[in-house]
């Protein structure tokens, strides 16, 4: 979106800071291209660092990992010609670079996105970009009072299918939305110990695609009650062997959203699928949506959509909308935000709407725990589209 309709959008939440922070940030003289660089290089920075490459205006220019081998490893296999780094303090003394790309353990993103802000970079941070809701306004107050920008993962919301699913619901295609059920789950990641240790769980892995998706589509959540459960109490894991499971690996979660709709988020690494990760071979729905005069559903994964079924007649079949995906890749964030500096343009994506995920995310833990419903604080610039 342009400055005027970000602005229209905006008005009132913070939007003044926001774009000016965005207009006052200038490379350097005679510099083409903004230079990023990449904390944590293991499989997610496979998908990243091609995505990266291709741009015209974006340059890695170093590679960071505690593991140091691996960014050695990722330098070459890609091609990079970029500085490598054992440690983020060593990084940020290092070359000079505008943007900071964390793909790390998710327990450590705070911290090290704390890091990088205060070294006065830029922060694109995959999901979640803290471990607490109050880490992550901290990290937002911090980012702004600097003038500076941070972003989280997931990038949903630049899928074309959720464009078309906006604006079918923004122009009364369902009638009056009432309910929406959004689903993503696996069998569970063997490559990491990570995802089950405390500060991990189902939710922040893969339950925060739905909830952004949800969120973005049918507004901030006011209230949460969820129920959350260790159904594998111990997991074996190629880094660790056999570890015992601390966070949530099954959780049903309640969002209350504006105008009475309520919405439902399921995840879990229990969860049969022969698709897996592979979301270009899903022909079922995950996400599906109803009103009084019709009913959406979202084929494939809200990370890698396939169409959107449209279906508003008694007679007539659903009708499937908007295959392609023109493009639209999950880990298109970065390179997107990052182009989004440079032209000096309102990505579609902002730190608020990540942020209130996080904080449903955090109430689910509380309601579960408690037994109440918990109601949020946290709103985003909404319509986003």
């Amino acid at each position: 979106m342009d400055r005027q309709q970000f602005l229209k959008y905006t008005a009132g939440a913070g939007a003044a800071v926001l774009l000016s922070s965005l207009e006052s940030f200038a490379i350097e003289k005679n510099q083409k291209k903004l230079r990023v660089a990449i904390i944590g290089c293991g499989s997610v920075s496979n998908a990243y660092i091609p995505h990266l490459k291709r741009s015209s205006l974006i340059e890695i220019v170093s590679l960071c990992d505690i593991k140091y081998d691996r960014a050695l490893a990722k330098n070459k296999e890609y091609n990079v010609n970029a500085a490598t780094y054992p440690h983020i303090d060593k990084m940020l003394t290092g070359d000079a670079f505008d943007m900071m790309i964390t793909l790390t353990d998710m327990q450590v993103h705070g911290e090290l996105n704390k890091k990088a802000l205060l070294a006065s970079r830029h922060v694109w941070s995959e999901k979640p970009m803290a471990n607490t809701y109050a880490e992550g306004k901290a990290l937002l107050d911090l980012a702004e009072k600097k003038g500076l920008r941070i972003w989280g993962a997931p990038a949903v919301v630049n899928s074309p299918q959720f464009m078309f699913m906006s604006k079918a619901i923004q122009e009364g295609k369902l009638g009056k939305v009432a309910s929406a059920h959004a689903q993503y789950g696996h069998t569970g990641p063997t490559w990491s110990a990570f995802f089950y240790e405390k500060g991990g769980g189902s939710m922040p892995d893969l339950g925060v695609y739905n909830m952004s998706t949800l969120t973005g589509l049918l507004g901030p959540a006011k209230s949460v009650m969820a129920m959350l459960s260790i159904v594998k109490p111990e997991r074996t894991v190629d880094d660790k062997g056999k570890i015992k499971v601390e966070a949530e690996d099954n959780a049903h979660v309640l969002l209350e959203h504006d105008k009475g709709i309520i919405s439902h988020v399921m995840s879990g690494f229990n969860f049969f699928d022969p698709h897996g990760h592979v979301g270009s071979a899903q022909s079922l729905h995950s996400i599906q949506i109803y009103g009084d005069y019709g009913n959406m559903r979202l084929i494939g994964y809200d990370w890698e959509p396939n169409g959107v079924v449209l279906d508003t007649s008694w007679t007539e079949p659903p009708v499937l909308h908007q295959k392609d995906s023109e493009g639209y890749q999950w880990q298109e964030g970065a390179t997107k935000i990052g182009e989004a500096l440079v032209k000096q343009i309102e990505p579609r994506i902002n730190a608020e709407h990540a942020l209130h995920v996080l904080e449903i995310i955090e109430a689910a833990r509380r309601s579960s725990a408690t037994g109440t419903k918990v109601k949020l604080k946290s709103k985003f610039p909404w319509p986003i589209v």
